[in-house]
C-alpha cells in the first residue's frame, strides 16, 4: 500500500497539497530545494498568507509533515507529486527546466512500484514524452506508475478550495489511474476520470486560454468603447442582462498570476507541437501583454500631457483582489512603463510588504496621480478623498471606490 508522499516543490501548488495530504493522514514530506524556504518552513512560516503557522507547527509535531532540501533514502513504494513551477523564459516560451531537474531527482530515490502524479502545467503530452522518460531512464525502473491531476488552486478563493474543487485526473494505464484515484479520494469531494493524461492536460490549458482569450477580447473592446467615449463597464453590465449565452469578463491593465499569462503560451506549444499555428492564443497574449504601454498612452492623452516628473501612486500591486501573490502582476509592467517615461512611481499595497527590493508605503498619500489597481478590502481611499487627488480606477472588479471606472 502506498502510504508516504512525496511533494517536489513547496509553492503555491505544492505546500496546499503537501499540508491536506497531510490532513488526510498520509505521512508526507515535502521537499524543495530553496534551503532557505524549507527553514522557515520549519519554523511555521509561509508565504502563503491562507496557510496559518498553526497549521504547520501542528501537523509537524503530529509527524504528519516535513520539510526538507534533500530527499531520504526510501525502500518501499511512495507516491510522488511534482509541484514545481513551469514559467515562461524571456522570450514568453514555456520553460520547463524545474519540471526536467525534479524529474532527474526522483529518479535517482524512487522506489519500485512508486506512483508520480505530476500538478505542475505543461503543454499536452509531457506525461508520457517526457516525465515517464526521464525518469525511467535515469532510474532504470521499468514498474513505475504514472498520472496526472492538474492543480486548481485559486489563491485567495475563500469558496473553492483542495477539498471542495473538482479534480481532473488520468494515468498512462489502468493501475495508475486507480491508485492516483484511491489517493485523491481521500480528500477530494470529486474526482473526474478522463480518458488519457492528455485530455487533463489539455484540459487544464483550455481553462485558462478561456480566460486570456476573453479577456484580451474586453481589453481590445475598451480601447474601442473609449475611442467613442463609452463606458466598457456600463455595456458589459447591460450585456450581463442577458440571461443566457453571455458571461461578463471585465477590462483590467492586463492578467496576471501563473495561470492565465502562463498557461496559454503552453497550449500554443501544443499547437506548435501538432503543427498547426494558435492565431487567437498569440493574438490574446499580444493584447494583454500590451496593456500597460496603452494605458499609458490613455493615461497621457487625458491628463493632456505628458507623465514624466509626475508622482504616481499605485494601490494594490498583486494580480489579485485580497491576495499577496505578485506572481506576473501586470502591475509590475505598468510600474515598468511609468518609470520608462520618468515619472516617480510609489506604491502602497497592505498584503505585500515588498518585492524588487522595494517597499509598500505605510498608506496612501499626496501624490500628482493616484490609480487604483488592486483594491484589496484592507485599503481606505479617504485619504486621495480629503486631498482631492485625481485618481483613476484601473481595476477590474465592477466595485464603485468613488472615482469613474476609466475603462
Amino acid at each position: 500500500m502506498l502510504t508516504d508522499v512525496f511533494v517536489v516543490g513547496l509553492g503555491y501548488v505544492g505546500l496546499p497539497i503537501a499540508i491536506t495530504a497531510a490532513e488526510s493522514n498520509f505521512k508526507v514530506i515535502g521537499y524543495d530545494i530553496n534551503e532557505e524556504k524549507i527553514q522557515e518552513l520549519k519554523q511555521g512560516q509561509s508565504s502563503i498568507s491562507e496557510i496559518s503557522t498553526k497549521k504547520l507547527m501542528d501537523l509537524q509535531i503530529e509527524n504528519k509533515l516535513s520539510f526538507q532540501h534533500f530527499i531520504p533514502e526510501i525502500d518501499k513504494p511512495a507516491i510522488w507529486i511534482i509541484a514545481v513551477p513551469t514559467p515562461l523564459d524571456n522570450q514568453k516560451r514555456p520553460d520547463l527546466s524545474m519540471l526536467v531537474s525534479a524529474c532527474e531527482t526522483i529518479a535517482k530515490f524512487v522506489s519500485d512500484n512508486s506512483l508520480i502524479i505530476n500538478e505542475s502545467t505543461s503543454y499536452v503530452g509531457t506525461l508520457r514524452n517526457l516525465i515517464k522518460p526521464t525518469i525511467d531512464r535515469i532510474s532504470g525502473k521499468n514498474n513505475l506508475r504514472y498520472a496526472v491531476a492538474p492543480e486548481r488552486i485559486d489563491p485567495g478563493n475563500t469558496n473553492w478550495n483542495m477539498l471542495n474543487t473538482p479534480r481532473v485526473i488520468s494515468g498512462l494505464d489502468s493501475n495508475s489511474i486507480s491508485a492516483a484515484k484511491d489517493f485523491y479520494n481521500k480528500f477530494c469531494s470529486e474526482v473526474l476520470e478522463v480518458s488519457s493524461p492528455e485530455v487533463a492536460e489539455a484540459s487544464k490549458l483550455l481553462e485558462n486560454t478561456f480566460r486570456q482569450v476573453n479577456i484580451a477580447f474586453v481589453n481590445d473592446f475598451s480601447i474601442f468603447a473609449n475611442k467613442l467615449g463609452l463606458s466598457t463597464f456600463e455595456i458589459i453590465e447591460a450585456a450581463s442582462t442577458k440571461p443566457f449565452g453571455f458571461m461578463p469578463f471585465y477590462p483590467g491593465i492586463g492578467v496576471g498570476g501563473h495561470c492565465i499569462p502562463v498557461d496559454p503560451s503552453y497550449l500554443a506549444k501544443s499547437y506548435e507541437n501538432a503543427g498547426l499555428d494558435s492565431k487567437f492564443i498569440n493574438l490574446s497574449n499580444s493584447i494583454n501583454r500590451s496593456m500597460a504601454n496603452n494605458i499609458s498612452n490613455r493615461i497621457e492623452e487625458s491628463l493632456g500631457k505628458e507623465i514624466k516628473d509626475m508622482h504616481i501612486q499605485i494601490a494594490g500591486v498583486s494580480y489579485k483582489l485580497n491576495s499577496s501573490d505578485i506572481r506576473e502582476s501586470p502591475a509590475l509592467e505598468l510600474i515598468s512603463e511609468f518609470r520608462e517615461r520618468g515619472a516617480k512611481v510609489t506604491w502602497f499595497d497592505p498584503l505585500v510588504s515588498q518585492f524588487n527590493d522595494e517597499f509598500s508605503l505605510n498608506a496612501l498619500s499626496s501624490c500628482d496621480l493616484g490609480l487604483i489597481v488592486t483594491p484589496h478590502n484592507e485599503i481606505n481611499f479617504d485619504v486621495w478623498k480629503k486631498l482631492n487627488i485625481t485618481v483613476y480606477d484601473l481595476s477590474s472588479t465592477p466595485k464603485f471606490f468613488g472615482w469613474p471606472k476609466f475603462f
